[in-house]
């Protein structure tokens, strides 16, 4: 079948345009602490603090010396990297995975290591600038000052910076007087003008939290019910389209008639249910390999004859979406005894139905692996589908390299992926009704 028409079709996660919270205001001024009370009265899991500290530039010889004496000027705009600090924030915007470098206060140094943000649905980002780019402000939803008197300020400055960085109380009270109050006056407050909401007494202000919160909760009201229509209007564009030619179904033999029918009698006993899924897994498993790279080898046989074959190359790995992926595992180790194994959590939202990632942990330098499985026994609407294999692809997987492997699948939730996704394989085992209520980890568990 001619695969042309399978064009990709448009699709953003529910991370991408992330809502980014701008909060500025004079060092000590209680933007943290502000920062904090947003996050837990959200209670949400998709929401992160990222401090502009992190941005602050690498020092060299001189600017080390002069910070170790309490002479840098850590309060103008030129010690923080805005290139860098707009780069991440672009990347977040688009749902990629961003790199947020590690600054020591103690060392006056970024570290090698980095720290990764990916698919937060809410950004919230602190720190004395965070409304003085413009590149940033244009990033921004949501911009906030946070206002304290400079007594408090200098104060809670000098707890945090004793407790937290390593430094005297005379070094601050010299850098305050030297760099933060003249940059405050010449920098900070000038922010007040651009700002939406102005918060004096910081965290106190329970008013002006509460309408931070009703703000944040709105626009995530809007998304949610702008990705579920998108997804409803993707399934009906593509309900009466032909399989793509990506999608590969296991041979209907009488063996795997009969392990099917054994699979899906509910009368089968658990034992029974377990053994025989754990050999037709071993079978989709071993057919989603086909797909891995292969290339010729000759090896001398016990007999002592020549044999052509093939071997596989490179490195294959698999992903398990949680919880029902697991009850591949088995039929996995099978076939690849020694594969990495990752793990995602996608679960609906009980009350809207919309896909919601809870939990990432992917195999290291997965983007080099010359094929990944993406394992999951049962796709309906395919939207769980659609946001594992776009993470796969955020963390620089190519699509192509990418074999959904699941025991049978809805005809709209597979014409779903494929037109999102055309370059990714589908090996099932059978193809059932477009929306069916998960029960294959109920039986194989158990539970």
């Amino acid at each position: 079948m001619d695969d042309s028409r399978h064009t990709r079709a448009p699709y953003s996660p529910p991370w991408a345009d992330v809502c980014i919270i701008g909060i500025a205001g004079s060092s000590g001024s209680g933007k943290s602490t502000l920062s904090q009370a947003i996050v837990s009265k959200l209670n949400l899991p998709w929401v992160v603090i990222l401090s502009m500290d992190s941005f602050y530039k690498t020092l060299d010889e001189e600017g080390s010396r002069k910070a170790f004496s309490n002479e840098y000027d850590f309060d103008s705009p030129d010690a923080v990297d805005f290139d860098v600090l707009v780069e991440r924030l672009r990347d977040l915007k688009a749902g990629k995975r961003a790199e947020i470098p590690i600054y020591s206060f103690a060392k006056h140094a970024r570290q090698k290591e980095t720290t990764s943000i990916y698919s937060p649905h809410v950004l919230i980002l602190e720190g004395i600038f965070a409304l003085y780019d413009q590149r940033v402000l244009r990033l921004l939803d949501m911009k906030i000052f946070c206002e304290a008197d400079a007594d408090t300020c200098l104060s809670r400055r000098i707890l945090r910076d004793v407790s937290e960085r390593g430094r005297d109380i005379e070094g601050c009270i010299k850098q305050w007087f030297a760099f933060v109050k003249p940059n405050f006056e010449r920098f900070v407050e000038p922010q007040r003008k651009v700002a939406d909401v102005i918060v004096p007494r910081g965290v106190e202000n329970r008013v002006a939290i509460i309408m931070v919160i009703q703000y944040i909760e709105r626009k995530l009201v809007e998304k949610s019910k702008d990705h579920r229509a998108a997804l409803k209007k993707l399934g009906q564009s593509s309900e009466d389209d032909p399989l793509s030619n990506k999608v590969v179904l296991l041979e209907q033999t009488p063996q795997i008639r009969g392990m099917n029918t054994i699979i899906q009698d509910i009368d089968t006993s658990s034992e029974d249910f377990i053994f025989y899924f754990d050999r037709l897994a071993t079978l989709l498993v071993e057919h989603a390999m086909n797909n891995v790279y292969f290339k010729e080898k000759t090896v001398e046989t016990p007999q002592g004859r020549k044999y052509r074959g093939l071997v596989s190359i490179g490195e294959t790995s698999a992903v398990v979406i949680l919880r029902g992926g697991s009850a591949f595992e088995t039929g996995l180790k099978r076939v690849l005894p020694d594969c990495q194994t990752g793990r995602l959590l996608i679960q609906s939202n009980i009350r809207t139905g919309e896909p919601e990632l809870h939990y990432l942990k992917l195999p290291a330098n997965i983007q080099t692996h010359d094929g990944v499985l993406l394992l999951d026994p049962q796709m309906s609407s395919g939207g769980a589908a659609l946001m594992a294999v776009q993470v796969l692809v955020d963390h620089g997987v190519p699509q192509e390299k990418i074999v959904f492997v699941t025991y049978f699948a809805g005809r709209i939730g597979l014409n779903r992926l494929t037109k999102v996704f055309p370059g990714v394989k589908v090996v099932l085992s059978t193809i059932v009704a477009d929306f069916e209520e998960r029960w294959i980890e109920k039986r194989y568990f158990r539970c």
